[in-house]
């Protein structure tokens, strides 16, 4: 569709919701373009909130010259998906509700479950126990020792892009934070702490365009060493006996 019959980003959500969840009792625009980052590749992201539907699902349009994304949820469903978040210590759909621009509130409900996402926001996700620990130091050393043996391009390339997740999930959950993927990684990281995230993108853009290594293991170990460096001799998972 030509830029000219683009609508503004608010004026398409709501004829969005006006189109296609005209009964619902809620609705929020939540994503870059209301954080004033968006891009000519962004989507407009609709939280909506209807009680005629039992659970929740995802659905994709193409209206009103943008790509829109309705992530739908009755009063019951977004909680389950509220703690599914915290288990996980990635909290997409808090986020967006915390972020989100009010389109809708018939009910007035919209505003407490904003309230409450950006409660759970603050509060953080749940700390790794010592097994978490121990697991993920592990499973980063595995992967460490993989890239520092690595003679292939090609396998260097995949094995950093796991040292990258691995690193920054470590990073930020030791330090009790929340944790991205894909483009959330380095925003998690910059908004805890901007100048490890420098590091952090100095390492890996240092290998991927000169194919030098030692950054990265450098920053990998740094990660690790408070809490016990790299762990192999002695890690076991899984292990019963039987009596």
């Amino acid at each position: 569709m030509e830029a000219k019959t683009k609508q503004t980003a608010v004026t398409a959500a709501k004829n969005f919701i006006g189109k296609y969840f005209t009964h619902c009792e809620g609705a929020l625009l939540a994503g870059s373009v209301v954080r004033g980052e968006a891009t000519s590749a962004s989507d407009l992201d609709i939280v909506i909130f209807d009680s005629r539907y039992s659970g929740s699902f995802r659905e994709s349009f193409m209206e009103f010259g943008w790509p829109i994304e309705a992530f739908v949820h009755n009063f019951h469903t977004y909680k389950a998906f509220f703690q599914q978040d915290i288990e996980r210590a990635r909290p997409s759909l808090p986020r967006m509700v915390t972020e989100g621009i009010i389109l809708k509130d018939s009910c007035s409900l919209v505003g407490s479950i904003k309230k409450e996402a950006a409660e759970l926001l603050a509060a953080g996700p749940n700390p790794w126990t010592e097994e978490d620990l121990e697991r993920k130091r592990y499973f980063l050393t595995d992967a460490l020792d993989d890239f520092i043996g690595s003679t292939l391009r090609e396998e260097d390339l995949l094995i950093a892009n796991t040292l990258a997740q691995l690193t920054s999930e470590f990073y930020l959950r030791v330090n009790g934070q929340w944790v991205g993927a894909s483009k959330w990684t380095v925003r998690a990281l910059r908004q805890y702490d901007p100048a490890f995230t420098e590091c952090f993108i100095m390492a890996f853009e240092t290998f991927y365009r000169d194919n030098r290594k030692e950054k990265v293991i450098e920053l990998v170990d740094r990660v690790m060493e408070p809490y016990g460096g790299r762990l192999f001799a002695g890690f076991s998972i899984g292990k019963t006996e039987k009596y």
